[in-house]
């Protein structure tokens, strides 16, 4: 491939490369409520459960006993 063919085509891969980009960035994100089991509910079960995991590892690092025992199950 000579010099000048590449210059020609640097333009339309740039172009192709652009396309691509704003293709993935117009995808639309569904972040809806919907009934039942959706992206939503599952995104944000999935965020109270690492807030909860987090209290517990804090409530056993803080009181040097496990969580278990801390709330009066064992």
């Amino acid at each position: 491939m000579t010099k000048e063919e590449f210059d020609n085509k640097q333009p339309k891969v740039d172009e192709l490369i652009k396309e691509e980009k704003d293709d993935k960035l117009s995808e639309a994100v569904e972040d809806n409520y919907k009934f039942g089991w959706g992206s939503y509910s599952e995104i944000t079960n999935g965020r109270f459960a690492m807030i909860g995991f987090l209290a517990i590892i804090l409530i056993e690092f803080f009181s040097r006993q496990s969580f278990l025992k801390w709330a009066g199950i064992l």
